[in-house]
């Protein structure tokens, strides 16, 4: 009797817990469902019906039946974010969806609408604004660290998925700057965008890992840095199922394997995204979601370990040792120091005063260059100029030069103030005093300054060079006029037909967005044209071009993407950002093009004229080199004269 009433009331027990997990889920599903009829992806927009309920609890689009509960692949489901962040801060969201005549404004206070929702202007899409964080919980609020540090923090998550997610653009800019943190374009591949955001001295040393295992059901993609990279702390990017976490074992499983090429106390780094099945991930073993487990963790970590470890044995056959660019005048040889001060001392004037003949240097540009040795001599300057003319379209140089106006707007003297506080003073004597030497390439050139010979990034150079340009002579330029008007129409569907350009389907019709362009460019002509010297016609035709320096014609070919990205990357809507911008990009289309690039110059014989003539005399008379030319490479020294008499001599 007792064995059969503990049956009995086992199954008593297990029927109530039937029923009430069917019960449980029928309120489940219906509330789901109710909810799932009523939103849409953030990406497509919220619909304004359901504006009333997004910031209420457990409001959520991802489910569809209970049993997506054990298979979410998502960044968030339960329905919480919005409504928590409500309660503690002002929330706005403005949201359009494709079908929609206009986008709808509404704001939220402890998860509930403060008034109707409101019609304005505003693309596809949901934004979301969090303002007055913890205004209302003052205990909270105080534990807030300085706003560096907290930006800090949101700028190495923004990184992260940045490179996670390397098909969409990220851009980060901290309140009341100007210049923006991080900035990715959009259809990037993951190793361009660690080169952006953490450099690219860690982009060249890159290996990449794939491995699938059907059998333990995961796949692995990522980056990892060779035997030639190491930081002094640890860089590990870990995204499971596209989710940014944290894994413990993981890291130390591949520190070890590190160990064994790597420097003491020296890191690799590594960018890992790991798919599992999600019924195998557990994430709530961290309160906020950080860290993860999954189901046969250590097996799955043994196949990456021991992946990490063979493609390390591959690439440790040899190793690459870069030297960092020296600047000029940085550190000056200690025998040469003393040697005056000796002589200062013992007042000797002749043994301060000689110059000994391993610091003799050639500095006579009228000695023979380098191309003598290597090619043909160029075409002569007339024929050249003439050929060019005839090409633009440029207006006659006989011309009268119009009276220079001033400029005094604020934002213009801003950006000119910009870069006069960044310019290296080592780099600027270097230019200032060079003796141009020969060109390697359209990209690169050699200089002397001193005894050091450089090997300077021409590219580099002249993009900074006509920005500067740009900014310097603002509202005063000539003119470069087109031979034939060119359709601005037809110069944005060729652009648009460029695998550069990134167009997708998702991004509308080409006709509609090149009409697009031309009505933007046209409402913007007159102030183009006061400033820039940049003219379009009614009829949305492109007529002539800024004169920037005297003898130089940009690159054509490069016109349809000029016109596409005055349109896609230009901030119209602030007058400082509007100005920077556009001479950003008008930079970029007249420098001297990459080897990779297409260049009017490169294609005939004269481009290293243009070169040795016409940009490196500019950048002598006019640039003002940045800081950060001394740390990318931009002047490399590769000789030292010293160095190589000495050389010679016990040859």
């Amino acid at each position: 009797m007792e064995k059969k009433h503990f049956f009995c009331n086992n199954k008593v027990q297990d029927m109530d817990k039937v029923n009430k997990e069917k019960k449980f889920k029928s309120l489940f599903l219906s509330e789901v469902l109710f909810i799932k009829s009523r939103s849409s992806s953030i990406s497509g927009g919220i619909r304004k019906e359901d504006l009333e309920i997004v910031c209420e609890r457990f409001t959520t689009s991802k489910l569809r039946e209970f049993e997506d509960l054990t298979s979410i692949a998502t960044y968030g489901f339960r329905g919480e974010a919005l409504a928590s962040i409500s309660h503690v801060a002002h929330l706005t969201i403005t949201t359009r969806t494709n079908d929609s005549k206009c986008a709808w404004k509404a704001s939220y206070v402890d998860s509930k609408l403060t008034g109707p929702p409101k019609p304005c202007a505003g693309n596809q899409g949901t934004q979301i604004s969090v303002e007055d964080l913890f205004y209302n919980v003052a205990t909270r609020r105080k534990a807030l660290k300085s706003p560096g540090e907290e930006h800090a923090k949101v700028a190495e998550v923004v990184s992260r998925y940045a490179v996670h997610n390397s098909k969409v653009s990220f851009t980060l800019k901290k309140q009341g700057e100007n210049s923006t943190d991080i900035r990715t374009p959009p259809n990037s591949t993951v190793v361009d965008n660690i080169r952006i955001i953490f450099g690219p001295s860690v982009a060249r040393e890159l290996l990449e890992l794939s491995l699938e295992d059907d059998k333990l059901k995961f796949k692995l993609n990522g980056h990892i840095s060779n035997a030639n990279y190491s930081v002094k702390k640890c860089v590990f990017l870990l995204f499971i199922n596209h989710r940014l976490v944290d894994s413990t074992a993981l890291r130390k499983a591949i520190e070890t394997v590190y160990a064994s090429y790597l420097p003491k106390n020296s890191h690799p780094f590594m960018y890992l995204s790991l798919e599992i099945a999600p019924q195998n991930v557990d994430v709530n073993v961290h309160p906020t979601k950080h860290e993860v487990h999954f189901l046969h963790e250590d097996s799955v970590i043994e196949k990456i370990q021991q992946a990490v470890e063979t493609k390390l044995l591959g690439c440790n056959s040899s190793r690459t040792f870069y030297t960092q660019a020296l600047l000029p005048g940085a550190n000056p040889a200690p025998e040469l120091v003393n040697e005056k001060d000796q002589g200062g001392s013992s007042g000797s004037g002749e043994k301060k005063d000689k110059i000994y003949a391993h610091q003799m240097v050639r500095t006579d540009s009228r000695d023979q260059k380098l191309d003598k040795f290597l090619s043909k001599p160029a075409q002569n300057k007339d024929e050249q100029m003439d050929e060019d003319f005839e090409d633009s379209g440029k207006s006659s140089s006989n011309d009268p030069k119009p009276v220079r106006r001033e400029i005094r707007l604020t934002s213009i003297l801003s950006l000119i103030s910009e870069f006069e506080n960044i310019c290296h003073s080592g780099l600027r004597e270097a230019v200032k005093n060079m003796t141009f030497v020969g060109c390697v390439s359209p990209q690169y050139a050699l200089i002397q300054h001193g005894n050091k010979l450089y090997l300077t990034n021409t590219s580099s150079l002249s993009e900074e060079l006509f920005y500067q340009l740009l900014l310097a002579d603002f509202g005063n330029f000539g003119i470069l006029k087109l031979s034939t008007p060119a359709s601005i129409n037809e110069l944005a569907l060729i652009a648009l037909d460029l695998e550069e350009s990134g167009w997708s389907e998702a991004d509308g019709k080409k006709e509609d967005l090149a009409n697009y362009i031309v009505t933007l460019l046209q409402s913007k002509s007159p102030m183009l044209d006061d400033y820039f010297s940049l003219k379009i016609d009614d009829d949305g035709n492109l007529c002539t071009l800024p004169y920037v320096i005297d003898d130089y014609v940009p690159a054509m070919e490069g016109l349809p993407m000029y016109i596409l990205r005055l349109a896609t990357e230009v901030d119209w809507d602030d007058e400082k950002e509007c100005f920077q911008t556009f001479c950003r990009e008008t930079a970029r289309f007249y420098r001297i093009q990459r080897n990779n690039e297409p260049n009017r110059v490169e294609a005939t014989d004269n481009w290293k004229w243009v070169v040795e003539h016409v940009i490196y005399p500019a950048v002598r008379k006019s640039l003002l080199p940045p800081q950060h030319f001394a740390q990318d490479t931009t002047f490399l020294q590769i000789a030292n004269l010293t160095d190589l008499y000495r050389v010679f001599e016990r040859c």
